[in-house]
């Protein structure tokens, strides 16, 4: 199964050929004996921003026929039939269908005494009606003609725009005037040839971005190489956006065109040595060049400069190549947030456009899991467009790529590397829209395999990742604020590919306050200027280190802190669509809600230093969702743990043993713990009593106190009157409430001694009301002796402190202490608490 996969969205044999080879009527394209004959094959030339598509084909008395085919409608339309057996090589048509530009070159069937003196004639007609038609150009070389669609409004404009690409390394951008007349035809306002702007020139490389009408092109300046970008706008106006030095080395190699349609009638494909480049944007501001170097015959390099995050990563694999392989044939393909890097029968790579510097949130396959089965290996053919698009020029198929998502779970259930797992479920959570379905398998799997992985937690990554896809989109610039990843330092290893980082200048825009992917473009490169993206996310990470329970804090501080969590836990309240089959939620659990609040209180700081132009209240709902989500992802996992190994809702019984599913369900809570301890989450209250329950059901009693005695466990009050409420007082059961009682902080003592019926608490209430009829009595006896060394009153010795008040007593009493027969009470303090450690063996 392909990890990459090809829905076919046009097919030229299936949605234009059989009207072309129908009889003809009165406005339908008609077919010649040449196509019946399949002596000569009809060519898609051109993809439309609108996503049309433009064709040409030989018809009666082998007029060149061009025609358009619409996907949204599955219906094709003549535009224009010219009366000469040419050969069409560039051909695009304006927004409103009411202009036609073509580039032709004559047959070779045509007598070169009928051929025009130019190689290459371009034209533009009217074609609402079919009225004038005009020469552009006439040249040696072949040009390239691209409409701009600059409004969505299917309206008629009265002005067109067209781009003339020349092969003599100059672009023109030509504008027609139009005028509309008897209600409906569409005429050329003028006689006159319209005018043209000369856009750049000495151009190498050039690319058109269709979707947000703007062009990308190299440039030679001062010895290297620069990208330039032109963005055009409604109002005929352009402006240079973007300059950008590249460290790309270009050998001499005809001018290279990307996104301009294809010339069946020219060599397109690029020399073994030709750099092979390509630039990716996203509506998210993401801005990429991705190149691919002359390759040696059993090494391939690649590189992608990721200009919206400053440096740029160069990969080297090794590959199995033949000798009549050793063109430039990777291609590059935008896949969303991903880039696709592809070489037929040899590797696949997606590379994370987002999350770039992490190598394990890339995909890496090779041999037969990198086959892509839809894609030609003819080189030049094969053509990315739009987002997510790519057409083969040779056939006429056009595909919409998307990743498999069946592919994503298999390799995430079956492969045997982190990198490829962590890459899997990043991917998963993160970008497949059907997200409670997604979080439930991945939470499943990790119940299957809760301790599988080697280099990262997957109990982290999955709340970590689940909430920053949760409440990123919460508010712009939120998504620097918090992590994305539980290994911001991943040091495992992507088997097959070696990659180097260098960094890069960041790029400036050319034009204040722009508008668009631009305008985030320019967030983005503003906030690596002061590397302030990692740094919001690294001083999050750090408060959540830091959160300390036992600290001091103000009566001020610890209401607000009740207060915020309180606020989470009925939020959570609210959520609860379907009964909860875990228990949890039931108890006051003290330690996690403090912690809790505690979080809600350093999250509160940090997003209000960083996003000052939000208003308090927004932050407010962004911080409780935030804790709430947190919670609620701890609670799926369980949830997921409850329903795959069949357990109820009822609270278990102590009295029984528990079951090997029940033992299951202990080690994954373990590791839940173990996961929430090493980022300082919470953790549902009741979470705690649950666990100590299961592992009282599930544990042997040496296993069950180890845990105790190393964290794992934790006594909570609920458990503790558990315990010593519901088991008799057999042999087995006291061992285990003796352990328990020893075990518990003095607090939580004195109240499990209230909870057990048996004469060890008749001994504890015994002493205890001794100790507290002595402590009144030495109390009223010190307020009486006013200058009596009260430091003697730490010694918990009560009999001993009794006798050393009474001795400092008769010491402050004396005229002389030096003279009369007195006795140090501090020497008698020593002595006394020496004696009785000698005694017991201390």
């Amino acid at each position: 199964m392909a990890l990459l996969e090809l829905l076919t969205t046009f097919d030229f044999q299936r949605d234009v050929l059989p009207l072309l080879l129908e009889p003809g009527t009165d406005g339908r394209p008609q077919p010649s004996d040449t196509v019946q004959n399949n002596s000569e094959i009809p060519h898609v030339v051109n993809v439309e921003r609108s996503g049309k598509i433009l064709y040409t084909w030989k018809g009666y008395q082998r007029y060149t026929n061009i025609g358009l085919y619409d996907p949204q409608t599955k219906e094709n339309k003549l535009l224009y039939t010219y009366q000469k057996d040419v050969l069409v090589v560039s051909c695009s048509v304006n927004n409103e269908l009411t202009l036609l530009a073509f580039s032709y070159r004559d047959a070779e069937s045509v007598p070169k005494h009928q051929r025009s003196g130019s190689k290459y004639v371009t034209l533009l007609i009217e074609i609402h009606p079919v009225n004038e038609l005009r020469v552009l150009k006439a040249t040696e070389n072949y040009v390239r003609v691209q409409f701009l669609y600059l409004a969505d409004s299917k309206e008629p404009l009265p002005e067109s725009h067209l781009l003339l690409i020349l092969e003599d390394r100059y672009i023109e951008l030509c504008h027609m005037s139009v005028a509309i007349k008897e209600g409906w035809k569409v005429v050329f306002a003028n006689s006159t040839l319209p005018p043209k702007d000369r856009v750049t020139e000495e151009i190498i490389w050039v690319q058109w971005d269709m979707l947000e009408q703007r062009l990308f092109y190299i440039i030679p300046k001062k010895k290297v190489r620069s990208l330039q970008c032109i963005q055009f706008y409604p109002n005929k106006n352009y402006s240079l956006m973007l300059d950008v030095p590249l460290d790309i080395h270009f050998t001499a190699s005809p001018l290279r065109l990307i996104n301009f349609g294809y010339n069946h009638y020219h060599d397109q494909t690029s020399p073994s040595d030709a750099l092979n480049i390509q630039v990716f944007t996203s509506t998210s501001g993401d801005l990429c060049v991705c190149y691919a170097n002359a390759p040696e015959m059993q090494k391939v390099t690649y590189s992608v400069v990721f200009l919206h995050k400053g440096y740029c990563k160069t990969f080297t694999t090794d590959v199995n190549r033949t000798e009549g392989q050793r063109g430039n044939d990777i291609l590059f393909l935008n896949i969303g947030v991903y880039i696709a890097v592809y070489l037929p029968r040899q590797f696949l790579h997606l590379i994370n456009m987002q999350h770039p510097h992490l190598m394990c949130y890339h995909f890496f396959l090779a041999g037969d899991d990198a086959k892509i089965n839809a894609l030609p290996c003819k080189r030049g053919c094969v053509q990315p467009f739009l987002k997510a698009g790519v057409i083969d020029f040779s056939s006429g198929t056009m595909f919409n790529a998307s990743i498999n998502q069946s592919s994503v779970l298999n390799l995430l259930k079956k492969s045997k590397w982190d990198c490829l797992r962590l890459a899997s479920m990043h991917c998963a959570l993160l970008n497949f829209e059907d997200v409670p379905f997604w979080e439930s398998q991945v939470a499943e799997w990790i119940c299957d395999n809760p301790s599988t992985c080697h280099t990262f937690d997957p109990i982290q990554e999955f709340i970590i990742t689940s909430l920053y896809r949760k409440i990123s989109r919460e508010t712009s610039h939120l998504h620097k604020m918090l992590p994305y990843t539980s290994v911001p330092h991943w040091n495992g290893v992507v088997p097959g590919i070696i990659c180097k980082t260098d960094l890069i200048i960041l790029p400036v825009l050319q034009t204040k306050s722009p508008n668009g992917p631009w305008a985030k473009l320019q967030l983005d490169l503003e906030y690596m200027k002061h590397d302030s993206e990692y740094k919001f996310r690294r001083d999050w990470c750090k408060l959540i280190s830091e959160v300390n329970t036992d600290e001091k804090r103000t009566l001020i501080y610890q209401q607000n802190i009740v207060q915020n969590m309180k606020r989470v836990l009925s939020r959570l309240e609210t959520w609860k669509s379907e009964p909860r089959l875990v228990p949890l939620f039931l108890e006051e659990d003290y330690h996690q809600k403090e912690l809790v609040g505690l979080i809600v209180v350093k999250l509160k700081a940090h997003l209000m230093k960083n996003l000052q132009h939000l208003r308090k209240n927004e932050i407010d709902g962004i911080v409780i969702t935030y804790v709430s989500t947190l919670l609620e992802q701890i609670s799926l996992i369980l949830e997921t743990a409850w329903k795959k190994y069949s357990l109820n809702s009822s609270v278990f019984s102590l009295n029984e043993r528990g079951t090997a599913q029940e033992l299951s369900v202990f080690h994954i809570m373990s590791r839940i713990l173990e996961a929430a301890n090493g980022m300082r989450l919470p953790l549902p209250p009741g979470f705690y009593t649950l666990h100590c329950v299961l592992g009282v059901r599930c544990l042997p009693l040496y296993t069950f106190l180890h845990y105790i005695d190393n964290g794992v466990l934790l006594l909570t009050e609920t458990c503790v009157t558990r315990l010593l409420k519901d088991l008799d007082n057999s042999e087995k059961n006291e061992n285990l409430k003796f352990s328990i009682v020893a075990r518990l902080p003095e607090a939580l003592c004195e109240k499990a001694f209230q909870w057990w019926d048996h004469p060890v608490s008749s001994h504890f209430f015994a002493t205890n009301y001794v100790k507290r009829l002595l402590e009144k009595r030495w109390t009223k006896e010190l307020y009486s002796r006013s200058t009596i060394d009260t430091s003697a009153t730490c010694v918990m010795f009560l009999p001993l402190n009794y006798l050393v008040g009474m001795l400092a007593e008769v010491e402050d009493k004396a005229v002389n202490p030096f003279e009369e027969d007195t006795v140090d009470s501090k020497f008698v303090e020593e002595m006394g608490l020496k004696r009785t450690r000698m005694t017991l063996s201390l």
